[in-house]
């Protein structure tokens, strides 16, 4: 399913969709019994891919958005971790240019960022895991980029906005399922539930055009 922001947006996304249905139907050939390892390798393979495509052409986005009222609203909702008013304003503009670039709700982008980082652009988990929307740095390599500094902001937003939307497409625009896949807990619920707890107690604006949303 696609929920156009752009005409070349949607256009994007609809080639992606395509190249991950023939990767699909590849690894689904009759004789390729894959073993879990040949599938979490060729996952990451596929996410690797997209991550090519995806990344450096983000850089080129124009940012359309004139909203104020979204701005002046979430700015004050963001006050609580962001003090100073022209930091949050840059800040929010990020993320609305990112998830944008990425076909994402920013209030959903909002939402994982709190319960990943606090919006701490310089925190790093215990696995190694980086800046705001908790990216791990081996991506960097795997898709040619090895110089991109993820604890700069807009970097950090575009490799975590672009991440997530590969695992809506990957669970056909199961939230849930997508949510826990971005946090590698596939098949449990706590971490979409934190998520979803955030966006419906801080950042809501509206319904998630998504299912399995709890």
């Amino acid at each position: 399913m696609c929920w156009p922001l752009s005409v070349n947006v949607c256009r994007a996304k609809r080639r992606r969709c395509v190249a991950l249905l023939l990767g699909a139907l590849i690894l689904a050939a009759p004789g390729l019994a894959l073993t879990s390892g040949d599938k979490a390798a060729s996952e990451r393979a596929a996410l690797a891919a997209y991550l090519k495509d995806a990344v450096p052409r983000a850089d080129n986005f124009q940012d359309r958005f004139d909203a104020e009222v979204w701005l002046l609203d979430m700015s004050g909702r963001l006050k609580p971790f962001i003090k100073d008013p022209a930091a949050r304003l840059t800040f929010l503009r990020g993320v609305h240019r990112e998830a944008a670039a990425a076909d994402l709700p920013p209030e959903l982008v909002l939402a994982l960022i709190q319960i990943e980082s606090r919006f701490d652009q310089y925190a790093i988990s215990r696995v190694g895991a980086q800046g705001l929307m908790q990216v791990m740095p081996f991506w960097k390599n795997e898709i040619g980029r090895p110089d991109d500094n993820l604890t700069n902001m807009d970097t950090n937003l575009r490799y975590g906005c672009q991440i997530l939307q590969y695992y809506l497409q990957r669970e056909k625009g199961h939230l849930s399922r997508a949510l826990a896949r971005y946090n590698g807990s596939l098949g449990k619920t706590w971490y979409p539930d934190l998520v979803f707890r955030a966006w419906r107690g801080r950042w809501y604006d509206g319904p998630l055009p998504y299912h399995g949303i709890h």
